[in-house]
């Protein structure tokens, strides 16, 4: 067993003696493209969704130097036609950046040192190989592939720390992509390799329109193809989980694991979960924030701090739970080269931060522990306006569930002056979209729901608290140069509380109006009491 190939099964051994959700289904995507022109893949996620498990998973299936069989036992890849064909019988060289990246930061020479002791690893498995002096890494495999007639399997997991960390230094980035590009763009590649799958949180780096490894087929947060599911827990695997640990507590269940943790559509997958919180919140037995503690909110201040025109509308608008227009097409996959919003959105869609649903091209923010790392992250801007609104809307919260209505009325006021720059005020889904981002701290206590159907119609704005918040639920009504009262009587005429009380018990009626004329709102809120 070596250090870089050939490792063995002993990691992938570790995941499945544990309490292991099956994503053995990538293996025979994989299979399917080894020995062809697609033969190269690229897949890159956010931090703490399965990648390096992935890579562990496909060393310990390809690795010729143990039997893995009994590891795949009842997994669903045991049942593709393809299994027996590829199963150990490679070398696999495996390696994971970030050991070089934290071993050798700072030095210049990281690529040349990583050749080392890759190739002397190699060679100590083939001793028969005699190595040139002026030979690198590729020139090693070509004549062992030439004596030998083997192909090799490349895993390079966090295949972009390099870049990430050291993207300064375009001496180091210039000699890494150089050295990519020679194991995997030249006329002998596909004489050594049968297969190569690298990960990481980015795509392959755009230069002017073309990528430096456009021979790679890529698989994005962006734009995953068939492997969406692979990563990732779906609503069904979270369910089965859920029902195993027996997470049905009023505080701690499916709705609140939701609340937390879902929220990402990647590509046809609608519900995808972020596994590792899930996983540390069943085994603490409490939502927390988990995925999020695993690195500072530094990296998104930076770049929600950028000046770019729209950006900071864009943020308030996500926040309270819309969705914005995205291009991502322009973004050169480095996270050093921000030149637009549209840049910024993208870059935080590959950190995790925002989902995007690309059949609409919008993104949005996908969950409470991400939208709690938006918070901190902007009240550590300078970003003051946007701290308040958040302050204030806890503040118009409270005063709504209090039954102030003077209070939300001046609340609402000041919602519209400040929210002018995102929304007209020319008709009453203006006033619902600005009453959304008004009401932006309720999603922390409520689940909210905009044109609401209650078999009657619609109403406009209904708030149902979370199964451990003990508040009344909220149904607001909105009106246009009316009155507050017709809004409330809109409310009963439509009989939406008799549709809400099904989802939850007190409940309070909220009818707001806004004067054209007058350009204030009026307020007036009604209590129903649950019998």
């Amino acid at each position: 067993m070596g250090r870089y190939i050939n490792q063995g099964n002993l990691a992938f051994r570790k995941i499945v003696n544990q309490e292991y959700v099956d994503k053995t289904s990538l293996i025979p995507l994989i299979n399917a493209t080894l020995n062809t022109e697609d033969c190269y893949s690229c897949v890159t996620r956010c931090r703490r969704f399965g990648k390096s498990m992935a890579a562990k998973m496909l060393c310990a299936y390809y690795d010729k130097s143990c039997d893995s069989r009994e590891l795949f036992k009842g997994l669903e890849a045991e049942k593709a036609e393809s299994f027996e064909a590829h199963l150990n019988k490679y070398y696999v060289i495996c390696l994971d950046m970030t050991e070089f990246t934290t071993k050798y930061r700072g030095e210049r020479d990281i690529v040349r040192r990583m050749q080392a002791q890759v190739i002397n690893d190699i060679l100590a498995e083939f001793p028969q190989i005699t190595r040139r002096e002026d030979d690198d890494l590729m020139d090693v495999l070509c004549s062992i592939s030439e004596s030998t007639g083997e192909h090799f399997m490349m895993i390079i997991d966090e295949w972009d720390a390099i870049l990430r960390e050291m993207g300064d230094d375009t001496q180091i980035t210039t000699a890494y992509v150089d050295l990519l590009r020679r194991l995997f763009k030249g006329f002998s590649s596909s004489r050594v390799f049968a297969g190569a799958y690298l990960t990481g949180i980015l795509p392959i780096k755009k230069y002017d329109t073309e990528s430096a490894l456009n021979n790679f087929c890529e698989y994005s947060m962006v734009d995953p193809a068939f492997l969406a599911s692979c990563y990732g827990f779906t609503r069904e695997e979270v369910e089965a989980l859920a029902r195993r640990h027996g997470a049905d507590r009023k505080d701690f269940n499916l709705e609140t694991l939701k609340m937390w943790y879902d929220g990402y559509i990647i590509g046809r997958e609608p519900s995808i979960y972020n596994p590792y919180s899930v996983m540390k919140a069943l085994k603490r037995g409490s939502c927390q924030s988990y995925w999020t503690t695993t690195s500072a909110y530094d990296s998104v201040k930076t770049y929600i701090e950028m000046n770019f025109e729209g950006l900071k509308d864009d943020i308030i608008r996500m926040l309270a739970g819309e969705h914005v227009d995205v291009d991502t097409t322009g973004f050169l996959n480095d996270m050093r080269i921000v030149r637009s919003k549209d840049d910024v959105l993208t870059v935080l869609i590959h950190l995790g931060y925002l989902t995007y649903d690309y059949e609409h091209q919008v993104c949005y923010i996908p969950n409470k522990e991400v939208a709690d790392e938006m918070n901190k992250a902007i009240k550590a801007t300078s970003w003051v306006s946007v701290a308040k609104t958040i302050q204030d809307s806890k503040s118009l919260l409270e005063a709504t569930t209090a039954g102030n209505e003077e209070a939300v009325a001046r609340a609402i006021d000041r919602a519209h002056d400040e929210n002018t720059s995102i929304l007209s005020y020319n008709d009453e889904n203006s006033l619902a979209c600005v009453l959304t981002i008004a009401y932006i701290w309720a999603r922390n206590e409520y689940i909210v729901h905009r044109e609401y159907a209650t078999g009657k119609g619609y109403a406009d704005l209904v708030m149902i608290p979370r199964r451990h918040v003990a508040k009344p639920a909220l149904i607001i009504e909105l009106k246009f140069s009316h009155s507050a009262d017709t809004a409330i009587a809109q409310i009963k005429r439509k009989n939406h509380p008799t549709k809400i009380a099904e989802y939850a018990g007190d409940m309070l009626l909220v009818g707001i109006n806004y004067d054209k004329a007058t350009k204030q709102h009026t307020c007036k809120i009604e209590r129903l009491e649950k019998n």
